[in-house]
């Protein structure tokens, strides 16, 4: 889509963030941050997903194998039931209970993103965060056993992906789809293009 002047760096191992890159026609490495994802007392999910972001850049750019001239790019996505934090599920029980909070109600999906670029003898770093908002229609038990026997729930936040089978759960969605599967891909290359060309 469009050609970086330095290498990009995507400080994340989730394979949903690497596909969207990959079918924007971005090349690029990975290097997936290490950082402590515990929400602070009190903290907002968009301020929350906002931090780690910018944790996540961070850290990349501390790493041993990081390079100063690198683009390094840092995302994270929660889902937020009217201000709770929904991360990945510790287990099957977890992500049981995550489901039925959403069935039948609308809930927030946000994503920070930050980029930081080389500028001379420094860096200049950018962040974002977009929220969507998605609509379940209302789980019989059933249907939720059914999806957790899919394994989908395990690693996502608010257990579930909507590209996956949980797509069958979605009413409406109102803003950006690739945001809930993890990058919101349009709002990320805008904010690349400005960061690199200012």
């Amino acid at each position: 889509m469009f050609d970086l002047a330095a290498p990009l760096v995507l400080a994340s191992g989730s394979p949903r963030r690497r596909e969207l890159l990959s079918g924007a026609g971005l090349r690029f490495s990975v290097r997936p941050a290490d950082i402590d994802e515990t929400p602070l007392a009190g903290e907002a999910p968009g301020n929350y997903v906002r931090r780690l972001s910018i944790e996540k850049a961070a850290a990349s750019i501390s790493s041993p194998l990081a390079s100063p001239a690198e683009i390094v790019l840092a995302a994270d996505t929660t889902v937020d039931v009217k201000g709770e934090i929904l991360e990945k599920p510790l287990d099957a029980n977890d992500a049981y209970r995550m489901l039925r909070m959403l069935s039948g109600r609308t809930h927030l999906v946000h994503t920070g993103v930050t980029v930081s670029v080389p500028i001379t003898g420094a860096r200049r770093s950018s962040t974002i965060v977009v929220a969507t908002e998605v609509t379940f229609g209302d789980l019989e038990d059933a249907a939720i056993d059914w999806y957790l026997e899919t394994g989908e729930a395990m690693d996502k936040a608010g257990a579930y992906g909507i590209q996956g089978a949980a797509g069958a759960f979605v009413e409406k969605i109102n803003g950006s789809v690739t945001n809930v599967i993890g990058l919101p891909l349009a709002e990320t290359l805008t904010l690349l293009r400005d960061a690199t060309s200012a």
